[in-house]
């Protein structure tokens, strides 16, 4: 168990860093440096607590993220553009906040000589359109050049290179993460899972794009931090690249919005309309060198972490 460090976090007011500092709050300094687009973090009980510090700020400053990592010992990247709608509203802002952001976060923790650890938060995005049981080790890809969709991919790629270079180079201790579709509570912005469940407790519509025949494995929140965690405090991990996902939660999107309807006995009708830009046909890792070098295993399996999920947004929302 991590004790004692002062723990920086970019994009510490969002989803997935919610549960990491739930879990290293008590025995750890946190600061939070996010610019609160999206907001996970307000009434969440660990909002007042006194080793949290909040500092609104922007990763493409480069500046602000220098002064304010002083003193980190372990930085956490999360900080990014996401989600396929943001993503195709703004693609040059993806580029930039994800890019100049990741360049200024490793620039800064080596000028500040981190020593514990960076995890640099990547995608399985970079896996491209179809990701059978991939492998860390298997090619990266994107799509067409000017396909809105391809530039988050393409920015996450770059911060992978930028990571390990810092690595290999100054012997910056990086970790790379790629979440495999991670969903559950507190959720903001967009996430397939996230919609259904919402739309299904209000036995709204829920809207498919496309046909419906995607294939994703969905991994709960808790199950991705314990990943995360594991990278933190196992000194194998450094310099390594790992998925974390569940593989076992595999499923198509349509059957994804019937396991809902079903699981949370909702009236919502599943309706379909044209796709909005080009998609991920299959994307199901391998998570086998997790298991081997961080005994990291998904728990939670898909119908639990709907309930889960649904019930923590009938209490918020």
């Amino acid at each position: 168990m991590l004790k004692g460090h002062t723990i920086f976090i970019t994009g510490g007011a969002g989803f997935i860093a919610q549960v990491l500092i739930a879990r290293l709050i008590d025995n750890n300094r946190i600061v939070v440096f996010d610019n609160f687009s999206r907001d996970s973090l307000t009434g969440r009980p660990h909002e007042k607590h006194p080793n949290l510090k909040i500092i609104r700020g922007d990763v493409q400053e480069y500046a602000a993220v220098e002064k304010c990592m002083a003193g980190s010992d372990i930085v956490i990247h999360c900080a990014a553009i996401a989600g396929v709608d943001t993503v195709l509203k703004d693609p040059v802002l993806t580029m930039h906040v994800n890019m100049i952001g990741t360049a200024n976060v490793l620039k800064a923790a080596n000028q500040h000589g981190v020593s514990g650890r960076v995890v640099e938060f990547s995608s399985s995005e970079v896996l491209g359109s179809m990701a059978l049981n991939a492998t860390e080790l298997d090619h990266t890809t994107v799509g067409s050049a000017g396909e809105a969709r391809w530039v988050y991919a393409v920015s996450k790629m770059a911060g992978e290179h930028l990571a390990l270079a810092y690595y290999h180079s100054h012997r910056l201790p990086v970790v790379i993460v790629r979440p495999f579709n991670v969903y559950g509570p507190g959720q903001t912005g967009e996430g397939a899972l996230r919609t259904f469940v919402r739309l299904a407790i209000s036995n709204h519509d829920i809207q498919i794009h496309g046909e419906g025949t995607q294939i994703r494995a969905w991994c709960y929140v808790d199950d991705f931090a314990d990943g995360v965690l594991r990278c933190m405090e196992d000194e194998k991990a450094v310099g390594e690249t790992f998925n974390i996902g569940n593989a076992r939660a595999v499923i198509t999107t349509f059957g994804l919005a019937q396991t809902v309807c079903r699981v949370l006995n909702s009236k919502s009708k599943i309706v379909f309309a044209p796709p909005l830009s080009a998609d991920i046909a299959l994307r199901i890792p391998s998570v086998e060198k997790a298991e081997r070098i961080l005994g990291f295993k998904a728990s939670i399996e898909l119908e639990e972490g709907i309930l889960k999920t649904a019930e923590w947004m009938l209490r918020n929302i």
